[in-house]
C-alpha cells in the first residue's frame, strides 16, 4: 500500500471529532442519524432466500429497472449478465452494507468509512433506478450528496462511538439515549402485542407513510428490548455486569431475527429493521462496557 493510499484509510477509519463550532458539529450529528433511519428502514424490506426473484418482488424488482431502464448501459450490463443472476449472494452483500451503515450512523462508529460505504450504496441504487417509472433522479443525488457531506463534516462529537474512541466522552449520554429508545420501543411492543402475543410480525413502532421506524416486535421481543433498554440505564450504577448482560441480550436477539427474516413465523416478532436495532444497541452496550472498565481500571502512569 502506498503511502498516500495508507493516509487515505487512516483518515477513513479515524474518529470524525475534530473541533468545529458546536452548530456545526449538532447539525452534522442530525444529518448522521437522519442518514442512520433511512438505511434502518430500507434493510427491512431486502428478504431472504431469493430476494424477491420468484414472485419479481422487493430487491430483484429494484435491480431489475438497471436493465429495464438503464442509467449507465455499462453499469446495465453487470447488472444483467452477474447481479441478477446471483442475486442471492449480492442480496446477501446488501443486507450487509445497510445493516452496517443503519449500526455505524445511527452509533456514530467509524463514522468517515460509513460514509464512504454510504457512498457507493447510493450510487449503485441511484444507477438502477433512477430512471425507473415514478422515480425522481435527484432524490438519489441528494442521497449521494448528504454522504459526501457527512464524510467531510464533524459528526462525531455528540452521541457518537466515535467520541469515546477520542476520549471526548464516556458514552453516559449515548447509553441514556439508546436505553430510552429501547425502553420505548419495548412498551410499544408489549402493550400492542396482548392481542397476538407471538405474531410474527409484532406492531410497527414508527410510521409507513414515511418510511421511518425501528421495526416491529411481538410481545416476547418488546420485552427483550425492555430487559436492553434497563441494562443499559442501569450501567452507571450497576457497572460493567449491566452493560455486558445488554450486549449478550441484544445481540443473541439480533441474530436470531436476522436468521428468521425469511421465515413466516419469527419468535421475537421483528425482520430486518428490527435486527438492526438490536444490534445498534449491542454496539453501544460494547462501548459502554468498555468505557465502564477503563473508567474503573484505570491504566497506571509510568
Amino acid at each position: 500500500m502506498t503511502g498516500r493510499a495508507r493516509s487515505a484509510v487512516d483518515w477513513l477509519l479515524a474518529p470524525a471529532t475534530e473541533a468545529v463550532p458546536r452548530h456545526q458539529a449538532v447539525g452534522a450529528t442530525f444529518l448522521r442519524i437522519l442518514l442512520g433511519f433511512l438505511w434502518l428502514w430500507n434493510v427491512n424490506w431486502k428478504i431472504p432466500p431469493d430476494f424477491g426473484e420468484a414472485g419479481g418482488r422487493g430487491l430483484y424488482k429494484f435491480t431489475a429497472f438497471a436493465v429495464s431502464d438503464p442509467v449507465l448501459p455499462p453499469y446495465s450490463y453487470v447488472v444483467e449478465h452477474v447481479v441478477l443472476p446471483n442475486l442471492a449472494v449480492f442480496g446477501w452483500g446488501v443486507i450487509v452494507a445497510e445493516t452496517a451503515l443503519a449500526v455505524l450512523l445511527l452509533s456514530g462508529a467509524w463514522i468517515r468509512a460509513a460514509a464512504a460505504l454510504g457512498i457507493a450504496q447510493s450510487l449503485a441504487i441511484g444507477l438502477s433506478v433512477a430512471f425507473a417509472p415514478n422515480e425522481w433522479p435527484w432524490a438519489y443525488l441528494l442521497m449521494l450528496g448528504a454522504h459526501v457531506a457527512l464524510l467531510a463534516s464533524s459528526s462525531g462529537r455528540y452521541l457518537a462511538v466515535d467520541a469515546i474512541r477520542t476520549g471526548l466522552d464516556h458514552g453516559r449520554t449515548l447509553g441514556r439515549v439508546a436505553g430510552g429508545v429501547a425502553l420505548a420501543a419495548g412498551l410499544v411492543g408489549v402493550l400492542g402485542s396482548f392481542g397476538d402475543p407471538l405474531a410474527a410480525s409484532g406492531p410497527q413502532i414508527g410510521t409507513s407513510s414515511l418510511e421511518v421506524g425501528l421495526g416491529s416486535f411481538n410481545l416476547l421481543g418488546g420485552a427483550i428490548l425492555l430487559v436492553v433498554g434497563g441494562l443499559l440505564l442501569a450501567t452507571e450504577r450497576m457497572g460493567a455486569r449491566a452493560a455486558q448482560g445488554a450486549l449478550v441480550v441484544a445481540l443473541l436477539a439480533a441474530l436470531l431475527m436476522r436468521i428468521q427474516a425469511g421465515f413466516a413465523e419469527r419468535l421475537l416478532g421483528g425482520g430486518g429493521t428490527s435486527a438492526t436495532l438490536l444490534m445498534t444497541l449491542a454496539v453501544v452496550a460494547f462501548v459502554r462496557l468498555r468505557a465502564v472498565r477503563t473508567t474503573s481500571h484505570p491504566q497506571e502512569q509510568p
